[in-house]
């Protein structure tokens, strides 16, 4: 038997809160809720739900912030963010703090539940590409927290980078074709142009450069991680 979803939800509005807490239960995913930003992220951490809906004005802490620690921390859940904040400025910088999808106020519920969905399949195919190899070399990936560790250290990777390096960890020195990847990092996302993965493999290669992992190009094939001299 498939196990239930597990979501935290954060958001201070109560009314909302309750609503929402009973909409998604009613679907079967298991709800736990939270509505102070000072304790958001030891619930998040305690907790270790599939999905996190994280509104962003929060009394005691910020969302922003709480996401950011997360991330920090390498506490790696996918984030759907649900705000009235809809402006374009505030959707880049929830991104960039390391949310994987942002969904502005009012919306609507079963957009609100094909969103959650959307994530926790890229999480879970994401985490089925990497299930026969979970170290090369000096990296190595933690189920449990769902970071990835070079040596003694978590490396600071977005959300997206971190299904890249997954999947390439997966098959340490074997191409992954980039339609795979574009499909695991930019899953249903009808926008977004083929060559963004290329992006991500830029910004991923620069943060390996500390470490004795590359990640290279073959051209026609994808993009393979080898690791060693």
């Amino acid at each position: 038997m498939v196990a239930a979803m597990k979501l935290l939800l954060v958001e201070d509005d109560g009314a909302l809160r309750e609503s929402l807490r009973r909409t998604l239960t009613r679907v079967g995913w298991t709800v736990e809720v939270c509505a102070d930003g000072s304790q958001a992220l030891e619930q998040w951490r305690s907790s270790q739900p599939d999905v996190v809906l994280l509104d962003l004005t929060l009394p005691g802490v910020d969302g922003l912030d709480i996401l950011a620690q997360a991330r920090r921390r390498g506490l790696a859940t996918p984030v759907l963010i649900l705000t009235a904040r809809g402006t374009v400025g505030d959707r880049i910088l929830g991104l960039n703090a390391g949310a994987d999808d942002y969904l502005p106020k009012p919306f609507d519920l079963d957009e609100l539940e094909a969103r959650v969905r959307a994530l926790h399949r890229r999480r879970s195919e994401s985490g089925a590409e990497a299930s026969n190899s979970h170290e090369a070399g000096a990296l190595r990936y933690d189920k449990d927290s769902g970071a990835i560790h070079y040596q003694d250290r978590i490396l600071d990777l977005t959300p997206r980078e971190l299904t890249l390096l997954k999947a390439l960890l997966a098959r340490p020195g074997h191409a992954v074709a980039k339609e795979r990847l574009f499909e695991l990092v930019f899953p249903g996302e009808v926008d977004v142009q083929f060559e963004a993965v290329e992006v991500v493999v830029y910004r991923l290669r620069k943060k390996l450069s500390a470490t004795n992992a590359r990640l290279m190009t073959l051209r026609g094939l994808g993009y393979l991680l080898k690791v060693g001299a």
